[in-house]
């Protein structure tokens, strides 16, 4: 029963993934984006099983941690120091 369980959490799992990815990629950490991306396609579309959704819940812990350490969304400075004349 816990099995299906983790099954039908899969593609909530993969979603925060990809939530996460958007954080980062905002960020601009395309490339760290990118690994975690791919790896959570990997893991989606091959390993329907506690495995998997292990891997997932994993992916999404490593994905958060990274999000929160990038630095802030890029500053606009050139905007706010453009004339406005």
């Amino acid at each position: 029963m816990q099995e299906l369980t983790q099954l039908a959490a899969m593609p909530l799992l993969y979603r925060e993934v990809l939530d996460e990815v958007a954080r980062l990629e905002r960020a601009g950490e395309r490339a760290i984006a990118y690994d975690l991306r791919q790896r959570a396609i990997a893991t989606y579309s091959h390993r329907w099983d506690a495995r998997g959704a292990r891997a997932l819940e994993k992916l999404v812990a490593e994905a958060r941690t990274k999000a929160a350490a990038a630095p802030r969304s890029a500053q606009v400075t050139a905007l706010s120091s453009s004339p406005t004349a």
